[in-house]
């Protein structure tokens, strides 16, 4: 179980287990708030409670922060899946770094193809600094 908060600790969530990458997305969105995503669906492997304030971008994906210090503290689906199903990711800078420091990273191409790209090598440690 991995977990997380915001900085003032309104905002928390739950990861079950651990997950197997940490997207790091170029997108418009994610290269601003300098995020690294564990994904899974609301209820399921990941939970999430306190209240937060939506950005809504566009019809299919809606930021959660925390009203109070602003820290970004996950993504959810607009709308549910085929099977009923909501898809989240949680900031896994959000987590102690000893929790989350060798999980590999994820490379996504949000910006110009959509595509994954190849690991490189890199864990959530070599992004802390």
């Amino acid at each position: 179980m991995i977990e997380g908060s915001c900085l003032c600790g309104v905002v928390v969530w739950k990861f079950a287990g651990q997950p197997d990458g940490a997207t790091a997305c170029n997108c418009t969105a994610c290269r601003r708030y300098g995020v690294l995503w564990a994904y899974d669906y609301e209820g399921e492997g990941i939970q999430v409670a306190g209240p937060t304030k939506p950005y809504v971008r566009g019809k299919a994906l809606e930021f959660h922060f925390c009203p109070d210090c602003g820290c970004i503290a996950f993504w959810r689906a607009s709308k549910k899946d085929a099977e009923g199903r909501l898809r989240i990711a949680v900031n896994l800078r959000l987590a102690e770094p000893a929790a989350v420091a060798t999980i590999p990273i994820d490379h996504f191409d949000g910006l110009d193809s959509f595509e994954d790209l190849p690991r490189d090598g890199r864990c959530v440690a070599d992004y802390w600094f």
